[in-house]
């Protein structure tokens, strides 16, 4: 399987993934409060790990995404990466965590953090994820902007060589779900953000492979 293969499966897997958890949340149970309740605590400190010094370590804010990908235009000024592959992925990296996430979405998606909804001892009340009309102000929850960052490491992980892609791609995997876990644990996010924000940049990488891959594109199309 090609690279842009694994990608196009890893999308379908976060597109059923939002659409089951939707489709239940409007027959019964809201999916995303149960899941944020799985993290909460009664007491002051609604979600612990907020605090914890283990999880504050370990959260990433983006870091590993952007080392990477400066890695990645290093390596094409050095020569040892191709141009067009360190482009595809720094567009990539601008247009979908950068542009779509942190500047459009987040700054006019009222969607307010579990951490601030009144099932939680916050004051805003709840909206799901489909809502844009929430209360919060600005740098809201909706979408996971280290979410994003960290399902953006599936372009250079499906741009490994075959031999290591399998490796490379569970990496990345592994890495989106431990960065996504820990933004549940600490309130910062619902569910859906962070799934819908690693769908967000997987989408991004596939829209513009035709952009910078067009042989890759005329062969998959003659097989």
């Amino acid at each position: 399987m090609t690279g842009f293969g694994s990608l196009r499966i890893t999308a379908c897997a976060l597109l059923v993934i939002v659409l089951v958890v939707t489709a239940i949340t409007l027959i019964g149970p809201n999916i995303d409060l149960a899941v944020a309740q799985v993290f909460a605590a009664p007491g002051p400190t609604r979600f612990p790990a907020a605090s914890n010094s283990i999880a504050r370590a370990l959260r990433d804010h983006g870091m590993v995404a952007s080392v990477v990908c400066a890695g990645c235009v290093v390596l094409a000024l050095l020569r040892y990466l191709p141009a067009h592959t360190a482009a595809y992925l720094t567009t990539a990296y601008l247009l979908g965590p950068g542009l779509l996430v942190n500047v459009i979405l987040k700054s006019h998606w009222g969607r307010p953090r579990p951490n601030e909804v009144t099932e939680f001892g916050g004051t805003l009340p709840f909206v799901n994820w489909w809502d844009p009309g929430g209360a919060c102000p600005s740098n809201c929850s909706f979408i996971s902007g280290e979410a994003a960052a960290a399902a953006w490491l599936f372009g250079p992980a499906m741009l490994a060589p075959p031999r290591w892609r399998p490796l490379t791609m569970s990496l990345a995997a592994a890495f989106f779900v431990l960065t996504s876990a820990l933004r549940l644990a600490a309130g910062g996010h619902f569910l859906t953000d962070v799934v819908i924000g690693g769908l967000s940049s997987v989408l991004v990488l596939l829209a513009l492979r035709p952009l910078f891959f067009p042989k890759a594109m005329r062969t998959d199309a003659r097989a």
